[in-house]
């Protein structure tokens, strides 16, 4: 349901969709006449393709329903049938949303924000998610001329983060950080790895479906995520004192449809 509400969105990056379920094709014949599915869904019976690819997950007792169900992901493939990126989940309930996949290459709802130091802009892929869904917040970051920050590397400086809130019903991922480059301190003939041209940080956040976070989730009809870019910038001679930039999205829940396929 959540692929058909982006479909347009994803034949408008020049990509097709093909959704594969192990369901029996009349499950999923019916499933597709009455949610309006228009994109192709293969049934996969006996699991030939999911096994093909490692992802049945034969890790649960086999008596159980759940036994066999695929790691839910989603593969981007070329024209040459090379994969080319991977979003994976462990648990069935929980998945990457497609705005969230096509977030990688920018866009979302988002705001903006101009201090002593940087440009940035900040957005999240989706503006309504509902339990399992896993939505990407993305930060580019501008230094403005001679400024630079701190990146990941062996050196004890303040790197730039993007910090999440944290809240019962939400798991964040760790901050996906770009390559960055050394910068050469010539007084002290310092190497460090810092950003000083434009770049991006991304963090992936889970809208939880364990029974306790429905249970929060279902008596509210929006939550905010919140969190904030944290770094120290500095220029060729001044280091500056640590900056904290909030940031803050208002994500609308939607409920998880329980309808039966037919």
């Amino acid at each position: 349901m959540e692929l058909q509400s982006r479909y347009a969105d994803i034949t408008g990056q020049g990509l097709g969709l093909i959704a594969i379920s192990y369901d029996a094709p009349d499950t999923l014949k019916k499933f597709s006449d009455s949610r309006g599915i228009t994109f192709p869904m293969i049934s996969d019976q006996g699991s030939a393709i999911i096994k093909q690819y490692g992802l049945l997950n034969d890790t649960m007792d086999p008596k159980s329903r759940f036994y066999g169900v695929p790691h839910p992901g989603t593969f981007i493939v070329d024209r040459k049938g090379v994969v080319q990126s991977r979003f994976f989940e462990d648990a069935y309930q929980e998945r990457y949303t497609a705005a969230t996949i096509l977030g990688t290459l920018g866009g979302g709802v988002g705001m903006s924000a101009n201090t002593q130091h940087l440009t940035m802009t900040a957005s999240i892929s989706d503006g309504v998610a509902a339990p399992g869904e896993r939505l990407s917040v993305t930060v580019n970051v501008t230094p403005k001329q001679g400024m630079h920050v701190y990146a990941p590397g062996k050196h004890s400086y303040q790197v730039v983060r993007l910090e999440i809130d944290p809240q019962p019903w939400l798991r964040p991922q760790s901050t996906i950080y770009p390559v960055s480059e050394i910068y050469h301190f010539k007084p002290l003939d310092e190497r460090v790895e810092v950003f000083m041209k434009p770049f991006r940080l991304r963090r992936d956040v889970t809208l939880l479906a364990t029974p306790e976070a429905q249970k929060l989730l279902g008596a509210l009809t929006a939550v905010t995520i919140s969190g904030a870019i944290e770094y120290q910038a500095c220029d060729d001679k001044v280091c500056f004192n640590p900056t904290r930039v909030p940031v803050s999205f208002v994500v609308s829940l939607k409920g998880l449809d329980r309808r039966p396929p037919g």
